[in-house]
């Protein structure tokens, strides 16, 4: 019998790790779209003789999630896709660069994209949709426009979503964690300090929160 499959992306650390831990506990074939070689091959590594598959790539890069879709749907139905991946860039609105803007793009090109090849995969029916947000998404916040701009986009995608699937099988849902304590914020320093970022929700008790 086909596995029921669990797809994260942005899972070799942070929520998305521990998302994919809750996974397997559940008995889900979890696969883990990440872009990090290293610490892809150390959860190779860790989760070896589990239903586990990790496919390293870009998901905000269509040729890659396209294959690795596929890949993941010859495995069994995918139940479950999480978009997780996300860069942060926490700048004043004169201090970021077109570099910052299409690097933090790339998280909402990643959610429509593996929505879509998803979609096609399980031929629109019986899958659910889990985009994680945050309350940036919910609230302007000083130094955070362009993370705003990002988040409310992936918001309105996601209403959309929403919209076009309803009274159909696809469910889909948004997720609104507040700061977790995760390496998300190690490039952003200035603006979250380690001292502020370890009063922060863990990332284990957010997740154990999603899954239950």
């Amino acid at each position: 019998m086909d596995k029921k499959v669990m797809l994260v992306t942005g899972g070799s650390a942070g929520l998305g790790l521990e998302l994919i831990k809750a996974g397997l506990e559940a008995g889900y074939f979890v696969c883990n779209l990440g872009r990090n070689p290293e610490k892809m091959a150390a959860l190779d590594k860790e989760f070896a003789g589990r239903d586990y598959r990790g496919f390293v790539g870009d998901a905000s890069d269509e040729a890659f999630v396209a294959e690795a879709v596929a890949a993941a749907s010859g495995i069994g139905h995918i139940a479950y896709l999480f978009n997780n991946a996300q860069k942060s860039c926490f700048k004043a609105p004169t201090d970021f660069t077109s570099a910052d803007i299409e690097e933090s793009f790339d998280g909402v090109r990643a959610m429509l994209l593996c929505t879509k090849h998803v979609l096609l995969a399980c031929g629109e029916k019986d899958t659910h949709i889990v985009n994680i947000m945050s309350t940036a998404a919910l609230k302007g916040k000083k130094q955070e426009s362009l993370y705003c701009t990002v988040k409310w986009g992936a918001r309105g995608y996601t209403e959309a979503l929403k919209a076009t699937y309803a009274d159909t099988s696809v469910k889909v849902s948004a997720i609104f964690p507040g700061g977790m304590n995760t390496g998300f914020w190690n490039e952003s320093r200035d603006y979250i300090s380690e001292e502020k970022s370890n009063t922060f929700m863990s990332p284990a008790e957010v997740a154990a929160q999603i899954a239950g």
